[in-house]
Parts: C-alpha cells; structure tokens; sequence
C-alpha cells in the first residue's frame, strides 16, 4: 500500500503547488473587492513567459518571466477596473480571451509549428535530509521542487501579514467598503492595483511551475482551466489564507487521484480521471455553498 500511497500523495503536494499560488494571489485581490477573472489569462502568460526567457537564462530567469508576464496582463485587468472603473466580470473574461489568444500566437510565431518540444530546463526535485526520510508524508511534503518549499513560506508569512500588519488590515478594509476605507485616509484604488498586481504575479508563478517544475514545455490552452479552479479555491477556503491552502491541496489531490487510479489499474476511461477535479469544483460549491461570507464589496466598482 505504501509503494502506491508515496508516489500518489508526492503528487498530490507537487501539482496542488501552482493551484496555490494562484488561489493565494486570488484571495488577496479578492479581499481587497476585485473579483480577477482574468487569472486564467495571467496564469497561460507566466506558462510563456517563463517557458522564452528559461530557453535564454535557465530556470531562475524563467521563475522572473513567468512572474513579470503574468503581472503585466493583470496590470491592463487593473488599467480597466480600478482605473475606468468598468465590470469586472466582463473586463476578466476579456483578459483571459487575450491571454489565451495572445500566447498562442506569440507561441507559433516564436517557435513554429513544431513548438519548443521538451527541451526546456526544468527543476528537479531536493530532498530536505531527515525530513525526507519520514514514512510516507516525508517524500511527499520534503522532496519537492523548490517552489514548493518557497510555497511553505509564502502561506505563513501572507497569514501573518493579512492580519497582522497595517497594510493587511487595509486590504480587508477596502474589501469590505472602500468608501469607509477612503473616509479614513486608505487609497482604496491603490490598495486594489497593488492587490491585483501581486495577484497577477502569483498568477504567473502559477503558469512558470508548471512550466519549469512540472511538464517542461509549453502548449496552447495548457493552463486548463486553473483559473477558475483557484476562484473556486478561495471560495471553498471561506477567503482566509490557510483555508485556501488546504483547499488547493484537496483539489491537487483530485489531480492526482488519476494517476493512483492508473496504478491501481482500473479499467475506466482516462477522460472521467481528467474531468475528476472540474466535478469536484462543482459538487463542493454545491454543497458549501452559502456557508461563507465573502468580503462585503466583492465586484463592486
């Protein structure tokens, strides 16, 4: 049981990595009120921009592209919500239609019919010593890439500074009326340009994990509706950081469960395992929902 319990939970901690980092990035734009529907763009830019600039500089330069690409794409999200004030909703979906098309044709003109292959760097797991060596949760959680480990800082430290820290406590503020944020000298559309952006950041280290810690190469559409997936994580973690670290873990989890399926040798088609984490998402915001507040001025312009 053990030899199909490792390799199944290793990559549940390995693929619920990039849904982390975009559900975490989610829940800072939306408690600051900005619903980004335009994540899943964000997240297919990083996936390119880390996939051109580690075929120049290796795989740090490509962490640095995928993360400068995807705050780039939410920057004109932002030009439009905060700056013009337009739909959120509508203002996202433009912007993931943009990234999705933009990507691919930045792909084929870059690299031709043929693509990039799989010839791009990638990073191999580090086993931490002692750590690794635990039964059964030691592989899964201390022999991981390195952004996972960097994954293990970011969700302390962002608890801490959402609730601990004066700029944290503005973000919840502006989330929750941005007029009462205003009344008592917080810039509300500052606070949500500089959530959004470092959602878009996030969003893009989302897109370069996948790239150069996961599948080692770049396809269209390859973000696979994550996006959304990380919206649905935010709101299954009840908007607060640590729910939304375990509600990424559940989904990498339902991820994974296709390849213990395999293992197991179960006779099904391979499309119900894929299709497995979209009913998920659907079933558990079934069931859950209404059982959380989100913040007060979500979507509001």
């Amino acid at each position: 049981m053990e030899a199909v319990l490792v390799p199944f939970l290793e990559a549940t901690v390995r693929t619920a990595t990039p849904l982390a980092f975009a559900a975490l990035g989610e829940l800072v734009a939306e408690r600051a009120g900005v619903i980004d529907l335009g994540l899943e763009g964000a997240i297919i830019a990083g996936c390119l921009g880390a996939l051109v600039l580690a075929g120049a500089g290796g795989p740090a330069l490509g962490f640095a592209g995928g993360i400068a690409a995807g705050a780039l794409l939410t920057a004109v999200f932002a030009g439009f919500v905060v700056g013009l004030r337009t739909d959120q909703i509508i203002a996202g979906t433009a912007i993931t239609m943009l990234g999705l098309g933009l990507t691919g044709a930045l792909y084929r003109g870059l690299f031709g019919a043929t693509g990039a292959g799989l010839t791009t760097a990638t990073l191999a797991p580090v086993a931490v010593p002692g750590l690794s060596a635990i039964p059964l949760l030691g592989p899964a959680l201390f022999h991981q890439p390195l952004p996972t480990y960097a994954l293990y800082l970011i969700v302390p430290l962002l608890a801490w500074w959402m609730r601990a820290t004066h700029a944290g406590l503005a973000l919840r503020a502006v989330g929750e009326s941005p007029a009462a944020a205003e009344a008592a000298g917080i810039a509300a559309g500052r606070v949500r340009v500089g959530a959004l952006l470092f959602a878009g950041a996030m969003a893009g280290l989302c897109g370069a994990t996948l790239v150069l810690a996961q599948v080692g190469t770049f396809s269209e559409g390859m973000s696979a509706g994550r996006g959304f997936i990380a919206i649905a994580i935010v709101v299954l973690g009840r908007w607060s950081v640590w729910g939304t670290a375990f509600a990424a873990l559940v989904f990498g989890a339902a991820f994974a469960l296709q390849y213990l399926f395999q293992a197991l040798g179960w006779a099904l088609p391979y499309q119900l395992f894929i299709a497995l984490p979209y009913v998920l998402t659907l079933a558990l915001l079934a069931v859950l929902r209404g059982r959380a507040r989100a913040p007060a001025a979500l979507g509001a312009r």
